[in-house]
């Protein structure tokens, strides 16, 4: 689909991305680099970051990958630092690395808990600590008094509760939370924006093909108010207009972009049924003597 932003509206501008190698990541990477950004990738496996940085090269998009885990504080700061040494700068921090899996709380393991919170919501805090005086306002490299940008990759799973994923609905929580509060602090004192994305179903992802097995995702559309999956393109339309200018005053928000799934709940009854029962009551209520409840009736 065609970009409603201009090709320039992030000219200029450095993004780090953790998880940019794939899935939503990537396609983050990729509108960023062809709104005018230079794309520096971090990711634990090697060979996707660099088939990623080949495919945005490839695009003409400036581009530079870095091996790392978000899990370890002295990889963040040699890939932050690698990041400004190549580009000069850092404008934009993109935290999109997550870990998941499906598992019911009585079989997941205190190790299995630790380590979606260490890669979602710690990696996050590190990521963001080690960026900071690059990002903030005065900060080595940039070129004004004004701050960068920090977006935030979250999910809608802790806004109810979710089956099986009490380990990334924690995690999350605490990356919303964090991006409240970094917004409030650095928003403050350095001049940074902090916002959140949550995503809901995304089709050609590997979240939805590992979370939402295919017989399920069949059937899943029926409860979208929406009635459709979402596309990368979704979140990463969102993540281009919160970095550039039009999201200047947007600061401590998290956008759900889910077609509104995370409020709604499967029909109890069909559209039809539903007239029928109201005009059964509404019958029952004028026929009903004074002051007696129709619930009684």
């Amino acid at each position: 689909m065609e970009s409603p932003f201009k090709a320039d509206v992030l000219k200029g501008k450095v993004a780090l991305l953790t998880g940019g190698g794939s899935g939503i990541g990537f396609e983050i990477s990729t509108e960023f680099g062809k709104h005018g950004a230079s794309i520096a990738i971090m990711g634990r496996r090697k060979n996707v970051v660099d088939e990623a940085v080949s495919a945005l090269k490839s695009a003409g998009i400036p581009a530079v990958g870095f091996e790392g885990d978000v899990r370890r504080q002295e990889d963040a700061e040699r890939v932050v630092e690698a990041t400004v040494k190549h580009f000069g700068k850092l404008d934009i921090l993109v935290n999109a690395a997550a870990g998941n899996f499906l598992v019911s709380a009585e079989d997941l393991s205190p190790n299995g808990f630790k380590t979606v919170m260490d890669i979602d919501s710690v990696g996050t805090f590190t990521m963001c600590h080690e960026a900071l005086k690059y990002l903030k306002k005065g900060g080595p490299g940039r070129n004004s008094s004004t701050g960068g940008f920090i977006l935030n990759i979250s999910a809608t799973l802790h806004y109810t509760a979710s089956w099986y994923q009490i380990h990334v609905s924690a995690a999350k929580a605490a990356v919303d939370a964090l991006t409240r509060n970094l917004a409030l602090e650095w928003g403050t004192d350095y001049d940074i924006r902090v916002n959140g994305i949550a995503p809901g179903p995304i089709g050609e992802t590997t979240g939805l093909s590992k979370l939402m097995p295919q017989e399920i995702n069949n059937t899943a559309t029926d409860h979208l108010p929406l009635y459709n999956v979402g596309e990368k393109w979704d979140i990463a339309m969102a993540a281009v207009y919160l970095a550039s200018n039009a999201g200047k005053y947007i600061n401590g928000t998290t956008m759900i972009i889910d077609g509104g799934l995370w409020l709604s709940k499967p029909r109890q009854l069909p559209k039809e049924a539903v007239k029928q029962v109201s005009r059964t009551v509404e019958k029952r209520s004028r026929a009903a003597p004074a002051g007696v409840p129709t619930s009684k009736l």
